[in-house]
């Protein structure tokens, strides 16, 4: 049976529902036949993202073909440094590419460019117009320290060693950088939430690659900077979020930047989590995407581990990074029966 109207909403302010709700990060994509049929007509992911009308069919797919809790914005965390004024494309099959590299600390270079923005929100205003009331909407963005180590490489890469060189060799630069995101993260998603969006979510995707001390430097203290502002502009609008690889630093985070709930990455143990973050905090995830690839039985005991996890935990059923490009529909088809006590 279909979940009661909003109960992501309420679950994200505290109230535990008797079957999670549920959504899934990456659901607006390339497992979607319809997704590839439209973005062959569309040409490159960037010009997709800018399109509002393109960019506001592809967030109402997975709505429309799973009936999710949640749908989450489509769109991009490097449109920010697009709009901080550097230049952004991506190269076919190789990801997203910048330019220049931040790696001297030039952010003086740059001439800001926050129109680019703008197609955003008018793909936010489309999306909220058209969904079924049941359904929260979704914003989100990326994570100061995540989206500076995109900048100040020019690319993505494994280790994120040329943002950590900058952070320890000019710190003083390299705090420029990530306040000149913070500002402009704000503003963005201020700007998602005037427009329509119900909650937020920051994406840290490289948070796990920081010793404590620079963690706390720049993951928690940026997230709470930027929780901080939005809740003096939005103070009902719930953030969730989701420092990835962040372990046992899980609980500071919780602690320390002021988010409503945090996401679970697929390395958490449910059952330690749980014993391990404030009572009653909200929790997301955190099935493997891989195990959603998977499927049989395999799905089902990871289903069932992080479902038993959660006796009395507000919590959101959801992957602990984004879904892949392979994954049958099947697959999710059967999770959603699952978690959905059908």
């Amino acid at each position: 049976m279909k979940a009661s109207p909003k109960t992501l909403l309420a679950t994200l302010r505290g109230v535990r529902q008797e079957r999670p709700p549920l959504w899934l990060m990456r659901q607006a994509g390339r497992y979607l036949p319809e997704y590839r049929a439209l973005r062959e007509t569309k040409g490159g992911f960037l010009e997709l993202c800018y399109d509002p009308e393109a960019a506001a069919e592809v967030t109402l797919q997975p709505i429309r073909r799973f009936g999710f809790d949640g749908s989450i914005l489509f769109s991009d965390i490097l449109v920010i440094p697009h709009a901080l004024g550097q230049h952004l494309w991506f190269e076919a099959g190789e990801g997203p590419r910048l330019a220049p590299p931040l790696v001297d600390g030039a952010l003086a270079s740059l001439e800001a460019a926050p129109q680019r923005l703008d197609p955003i929100y008018a793909t936010v205003a489309r999306v909220a117009a058209s969904l079924p009331p049941e359904t929260t909407f979704l914003g989100f963005a990326g994570s100061p320290w995540t989206v500076a180590t995109y900048m100040v490489a020019g690319q993505g890469s494994k280790d994120q060693a040329a943002a950590r060189r900058l952070a320890f060799g000019d710190p003083a630069a390299f705090q420029a950088i990530i306040d000149a995101i913070v500002d402009l993260t704000v503003t963005y998603l201020a700007g998602q939430i005037e427009n329509g969006v119900e909650a937020v979510q920051l994406f840290d995707s490289w948070a796990g690659s920081l010793s404590p001390a620079q963690y706390e430097q720049w993951v928690i203290a940026p997230n709470a900077e930027i929780v901080r502002r939005l809740k003096a502009l939005h103070p009902d609008t719930p953030v969730i979020g989701f420092p990835k690889g962040a372990g046992g630093k899980l609980r500071a985070y919780a602690d320390e930047t002021g988010v409503d709930a945090i996401g679970l990455d697929e390395t958490v143990d449910p059952v330690w989590a749980d014993a391990a973050l404030p009572a009653h905090f909200p929790v997301q995830g955190n099935l493997d995407p891989l195990a959603l690839v998977a499927g049989g039985a395999a799905l089902d005991a990871a289903i069932d581990r992080i479902l038993a996890a959660f006796p009395d935990r507000p919590h959101i059923f959801n992957l602990g990074h984004g879904i892949v490009p392979d994954t049958p529909i099947a697959h999710v088809e059967h999770l959603i029966k699952r978690v959905r006590g059908g």
